[in-house]
């Protein structure tokens, strides 16, 4: 018997990920500085970042399956920003060029556009130690 793969399920933790980076986005443009806060909300924004592409990953193996395969191209294309902006971050958290945050910050702006945030929904717990897992992540793969 097959795996079973349900897209939908896919897209809503795809969508509360994407509110969750557009939180952490907003209060990042509000920090005058990085500080240790700060990290921890670059870190979980990596950690969104990493589970949005896994999703993204469900959802084409579905379409695929189904052999919808314009409908995976351009939710690739969509899509395409996300693995660059991630890696991005990563270099600059394995290297600690904090100094350069604001303009990997900036570009992804554009892409969380249409997410409204008037009230703010995540809470510091939701990032909180984030910055430390990320860094013994690196150390156990040898590049921290």
């Amino acid at each position: 018997m097959s795996r079973v793969i349900n897209p939908e399920r896919a897209g809503k933790l795809r969508n509360q990920h994407m509110r969750t980076a557009a939180e952490l986005l907003r209060r990042l443009g509000q920090k005058p500085e990085v500080d240790a806060e700060a990290r921890d909300m670059v870190a979980t924004l990596i950690y969104c970042f990493r589970e949005i592409e896994d999703s993204i990953e469900v959802s084409m193996q579905a379409w695929e399956k189904r052999n919808y395969w314009n409908k995976v191209e351009q939710f690739r294309a969509q899509w395409s920003w996300l693995s660059a902006a991630c890696g991005r971050l990563e270099e600059l958290v394995r290297t600690g060029a904090w100094e350069q945050l604001p303009m990997h910050i900036l570009p992804l702006l554009p892409h969380f556009v249409t997410i409204t945030i008037n009230k703010f929904t995540r809470t510091p717990e939701t990032w909180a130690g984030a910055y430390e897992r990320l860094m013994a992540e690196y150390a156990q793969q040898g590049g921290g």
